[in-house]
């Protein structure tokens, strides 16, 4: 059965990039037809997607977020990475990496494989 965990700083101050990375165990990021996604949920809010890197290596990010984040993936290591650059307090979240069949959407927390959720908080 696939896991994912998330990893990375819980305090970054503004403008700065935030770098998170998801290490995927039991899968293999490379192989068969899903789309490795990033989300967040800010305090209050809904979910918010960043966007996904495919199996084939295939990006696609969220248009509002699409200036400022990047998604990159370490085969070597089996895994995924999200950037986010020039954060501000706003960017504050919990931030979720997920495994996601084809069809479905990514902000669906019933379906597919999901990290527990890692809290970032922005702030000087």
């Amino acid at each position: 059965q696939v896991q994912l965990q998330e990893s990375g700083p819980g305090l970054v101050e503004p403008s700065q990039t935030l770098s998170l990375t998801c290490t995927v165990s039991g899968g293999s990021i490379t192989t068969d037809n899903y789309y490795w996604t990033w989300v967040r949920q800010p305090p209050g809010k809904g979910l918010e997607w960043f966007g996904y890197i495919h199996s084939s290596g295939t990006t696609y990010y969220n248009p509002s977020l699409k200036s400022r984040a990047s998604i990159s993936r370490d085969t070597s290591k089996n895994q995924f990475t999200l950037q986010l650059r020039s954060v501000t307090p706003e960017d504050t979240a919990v931030y979720y990496c997920s495994r996601l069949p084809y069809g479905v959407s990514m902000v669906d927390r019933t379906a597919g494989s999901w990290g527990q959720g890692t809290q970032v908080t922005v702030s000087s």
